[in-house]
């Protein structure tokens, strides 16, 4: 397939941090919207872009929580918002777009990880829900306020974890094969991946381009509480003493390296004119070919991403599909 996904070499790397990448960049008079971003890599998010100049609104599901994570970064606007809520979603972007303001970065960091089998009040397979049709519905509501910016970018976390699962069309929610957990988060991630593709095509007439980013392995965030201690040490996430182990090399970061990506794709000016692409490092991630697949499964410090993350057409199925469930 022919793909966009060529590295730049941008100067940055693994261990590049989200205060390293934003240097210089000015974004007095900027709105930002980070979802998720009151823990782990979205409040390092809110932190920078806020001291970047930019007006930061964190949209939680538990304001009281999230206004006492953030009362050190001064200025940072909290709303109610509860992803799997349809009817919440619609009234946070109903409140923003009564403001007004154009909408210049949205990022989309909020997300569960690996829990038990959950449905929304539709039915819909918790975290395909919260951490896909979530977004997909705020982006839509919030379609207004991105093209007032005049030059909107939207970046997507999505995760390495999109090797577990491409999007099953077919069965979606698990209601006709066993659910695993971290299938289902790894049909997230790559919707979450595709999203960036089809929303890129769609919005670049309109200045809106997207990007999805695989942030690295950041243990200590909460997104993994659903893994006992026995399960990440297995995994090589902690040490024996239950200590996240800290290797950028091999993608396991702090949250502040872990933001980098995220806020490299929201902010570059290396990245103007481009979109729709999944990136990792601050850097736009190769195609993994069929050649070095297996390689790169057994080696979390190789970058890349699997074409079926990135397929057009896939992007665009998904979209119709998304539109239809979020009706």
């Amino acid at each position: 397939m022919t793909t966009p996904q060529q590295p730049l070499r941008s100067g940055f790397g693994a261990a590049s941090t989200a205060a390293d990448v934003i240097e210089g960049i000015d974004l007095t008079g900027k709105v930002a919207i980070v979802t998720g971003g009151y823990s782990g890599i979205g409040l390092e998010t809110s932190r920078v872009l806020r001291a970047a100049g930019a007006e930061v609104v964190v949209p939680a599901r538990d304001p009281e929580r999230a206004r006492a994570a953030l009362k050190e970064v001064d200025g940072v606007e909290v709303e109610t918002m509860d992803l799997i809520d349809p009817a919440s979603v619609d009234a946070f972007a109903r409140t923003f777009l009564a403001s007004g303001r154009p909408l210049h970065i949205l990022v989309n960091s909020a997300g569960i990880m690996a829990n038990p089998l959950r449905r929304d009040a539709r039915g819909h397979e918790a975290q395909f829900a919260t951490n896909h049709l979530g977004h997909f519905r705020l982006v839509a509501r919030l379609w207004p306020a991105l093209v007032a910016a005049r030059g909107a970018r939207v970046v997507s976390v999505s995760s390495r974890g999109i090797r577990f699962s491409p999007v099953v069309f077919e069965d979606l929610d698990f209601e006709h094969r066993a659910y695993e957990p971290f299938l289902a988060y790894g049909q997230s991630k790559t919707a979450n991946a595709l999203f960036a593709v089809e929303l890129d095509r769609r919005g670049r007439a309109a200045g809106v381009r997207a990007f999805s980013v695989h942030p690295g392995q950041i243990v200590d965030t909460g997104l993994a509480k659903h893994l006992s201690t026995q399960a990440l040490r297995a995994a090589g996430a902690v040490d024996a003493e239950g200590r996240p182990v800290r290797d950028p090399a091999r993608q396991q970061k702090t949250a502040e390296q872990g933001a980098a990506t995220s806020v490299w794709c929201a902010t570059s000016p290396q990245l103007d004119g481009s979109g729709g692409v999944y990136c990792e490092n601050c850097d736009i991630s190769p195609l993994v070919t069929a050649e070095n697949e297996a390689e790169w499964r057994a080696e979390p410090g190789l970058p890349g991403v699997l074409p079926y993350a990135v397929d057009p057409e896939a992007a665009a199925r998904l979209w119709e599909v998304s539109e239809r469930l979020t009706a």
